[in-house]
């Protein structure tokens, strides 16, 4: 072997290397995109974060829009894994709904200072059309259709009515979820994460769901709004 050679190993360790940097530029740019949104991302502005140089940043992504989908891929994966994934462990039907919206509160709490990617990057690209806008739509709608996918199961169930309509309980669910982040980000309501919980039980009860055997976490809510 020829010292301009490499071998299989030295060549796995660089690949292995070339990953753990790229998703770490991939981490920063997704720091980064919560506090100037989507559109601000540049190549630049992500190597001086990143603390590398614009080719080095460059050579992992080559061009801004491949960076912006890295970090919205990126962001769906982090949310499924948080919102979508643990929510499966919960019994099928209307638990696992449940489980479902305390996880995405939950998520959409922690973002409040930071901001949503999916809300600020529709803000940002509703009538943008091009690869970055329907990769954020593609996201949500994905998400959506698990949302709705638990709906009908819990109607399957027995845990909703027989005729409800599944397709609009999603949307006024979805809504509550807006709402929250407009009223906690924007108006800074103390109330919005108690609002968010009646709401929720407002929606289930509207599609008949029984009362709930164990109360909901309001308690947990005053607490959160006291501090």
């Amino acid at each position: 072997m020829t010292g301009s050679q490499k071998s299989p190993a030295s060549e796995s360790r660089a690949a292995h290397k070339g990953q753990q940097t790229k998703a770490a530029i991939v981490d920063a740019a997704l720091g980064l995109a919560t506090q100037i949104g989507l559109e601000g991302l540049s190549i630049g502005a992500l190597a001086e974060v990143a603390r590398m140089s614009k080719s080095g940043v460059f050579a992992h992504f080559g061009s801004r829009e491949e960076l912006q989908l890295s970090v919205v891929r990126e962001y769906h994966e982090r949310f499924e894994a948080e919102v979508f994934y643990p929510a499966l462990q919960a019994e099928r039907g209307l638990p696992r709904l449940r489980q479902l919206f305390a996880n995405w509160t939950q998520r959409t709490s922690a973002e409040i200072d930071s901001g949503c990617l999916y809300i600020s990057g529709a803000a940002e690209f509703d009538d943008r059309p091009g690869p970055v806008r329907d990769a954020l739509a593609s996201s949500v709608k994905t998400w959506l259709a698990a949302v709705h996918r638990s709906v009908v199961q819990a109607r399957d169930e027995g845990h909703l009515s027989a005729d409800m309509d599944a397709e609009q309980m999603v949307f006024e669910i979805h809504g509550l979820i807006l709402a929250l982040q407009y009223e906690a980000r924007f108006l800074r309501s103390a109330k919005s994460l108690q609002h968010t919980a009646v709401g929720f039980e407002n929606i289930l009860a509207r599609y008949g769901a029984a009362v709930p055997s164990v109360p909901t976490p309001r308690s947990t809510i005053k607490k959160s709004v006291k501090k």
